[in-house]
C-alpha cells in the first residue's frame, strides 16, 4: 500500500506545536526558538517530511523568489566572455543582497525561445543585449513582470540600460584617428547570422543595437576627418573574441594596410596586438584589466553596475535608472 504524504499538520501534530511554528521553522526561522525549531527539525525527520514545496509555496505567495537572466547566446558565453561575465557578476550581487535565485535562460534564436521565456518561474526579467524585432521581448513584455534589458533594444514594458554608445564611440574614433589618416575598423557581429568578413564602409544598420551604435559614432568620426566612411574597412567576427580578433586582422592585412585599428572591444584589441604587436596603434572598449596592461586606449564604462541597475529594475527595487557613464581612457 502507498505511503500518504506527509504534511506539515503531521510534522505538527508529532512536535507538539500549532503548524504555524512548522511553516516558521522552514520559512522564517529566525521567529522560533532554537529549542522549538531544533523539536519541529527532530519530527520531520523521524517522519521523513522534507519541507515546503517550493512549488506550491511560490503558487501561494505569487512569488517565486528567482530572477531570470535571458542570454540571446549559447550558456557558455556567460562565462567565457569578460565583459559577459561581468555583467552577470552586477546581477549576482543584487541577488545575493535580497536572497534571489538566479535562472539563466538561454535564446539564441531558437523556435522554442519565447515558450522558454512564458514558462521560466521567475519574478522577473534581465535580458542580455539582443537583436531588433527578437520575438523573445515580446514575450518579456507580456509577462508583465519587472524586465529591463541591457544596451537595447528599446521595447515598451522593458527598461532599456544602455550608455550612449553613438557618442563614446565617435570620442574614441576620433582619439585614434588624430595621429593617423588610414583606418581599420574591426566590429562585432551584424546580425545573428554572425558571418564574418572584411567590407568596406558597411551599412550601419545592424540587428544588434550596440554593433549599429558603434559602427555609427565610427562613421561620425571618420567624416568630421573628411574620409568617406565608403571606402574604410570593415572586418566583421562572428562572436566577442580574442582569436577571432587576430585571426580577421591577419586576413584583412593581407588586402589593407592600416595606420590604426579601432575595435569594438578589449578582446578584440588584444586580438589586434597578438597579430601585429606594438606596430599598429589600436584601440579597444571597456577598459578592462588587457587594456591597462596592454597599453591601449579603451571606453571605460562599468558592466559590473549595469548588471546592478538591471537586476535591480527585474527584482522591483527601482523602476527607472539613469543613463550609465562612460569616459574615454587615452593610453
Amino acid at each position: 500500500m502507498k505511503r500518504s504524504r506527509v504534511t506539515m499538520r503531521d510534522v505538527a501534530v508529532e512536535a507538539g506545536v500549532a503548524p504555524m511554528t512548522v511553516s516558521y521553522t522552514y520559512t522564517r526561522p529566525e521567529r522560533v526558538a532554537a529549542a522549538t525549531r531544533a523539536t519541529v527539525l527532530e519530527a520531520a525527520e523521524r517522519l521523513g517530511y522534507r519541507g515546503p514545496d517550493p512549488v506550491a509555496r511560490s503558487l501561494r505567495n505569487g512569488s517565486t523568489g528567482n530572477l531570470g537572466v535571458v542570454l540571446g547566446e549559447h550558456l557558455s558565453y556567460a562565462f567565457e566572455d569578460p565583459q559577459a561575465s561581468r555583467f552577470l557578476a552586477g546581477v549576482s550581487q543584487v541577488c545575493v543582497e535580497n536572497r534571489l535565485g538566479l535562472v539563466l535562460i538561454p535564446a539564441t534564436g531558437a523556435p522554442d525561445d519565447s515558450d522558454r521565456v512564458r514558462e521560466a518561474a521567475v519574478d522577473g526579467f534581465v535580458v542580455w543585449t539582443t537583436v531588433d524585432g527578437d520575438p523573445v521581448l515580446d514575450a518579456v513584455a507580456a509577462t508583465g513582470r519587472p524586465a529591463a534589458i541591457q544596451g537595447g533594444p528599446g521595447r515598451d514594458g522593458i527598461v532599456t540600460v544602455s550608455p550612449n554608445d553613438r557618442d563614446a564611440a565617435r570620442a574614441i574614433a576620433s582619439h585614434a584617428l588624430a595621429d593617423a589618416s588610414s583606418p581599420l575598423v574591426v566590429s562585432l557581429p551584424f546580425d545573428r547570422n554572425r558571418a564574418g568578413g572584411l567590407l568596406r564602409g558597411p551599412e550601419t544598420s545592424a540587428d544588434y543595437p550596440v554593433t549599429r551604435s558603434r559602427l555609427e559614432g565610427f562613421r561620425d568620426a571618420i567624416e568630421e576627418t573628411g574620409r568617406r566612411w565608403a571606402d574604410i574597412p570593415v572586418a566583421v567576427v562572428p562572436r566577442n573574441d580574442r582569436r577571432e580578433g587576430e585571426r580577421v586582422v591577419r586576413d584583412a592585412l593581407e588586402q589593407v594596410r592600416p595606420d590604426v585599428v579601432i575595435t569594438m572591444s578589449d578582446q578584440l584589441a588584444a586580438g589586434v596586438r597578438d597579430a601585429v604587436g606594438e606596430a599598429i596603434p589600436v584601440t579597444g572598449w571597456d577598459d578592462s584589466d588587457l587594456a591597462e596592461s596592454m597599453g591601449f586606449a579603451s571606453i571605460r564604462q562599468s558592466l559590473y553596475d549595469q548588471g546592478v541597475a538591471c537586476a535591480q529594475i527585474a527584482a522591483g527595487l527601482r523602476t527607472t535608472v539613469e543613463p550609465p557613464v562612460w569616459s574615454l581612457t587615452r593610453r
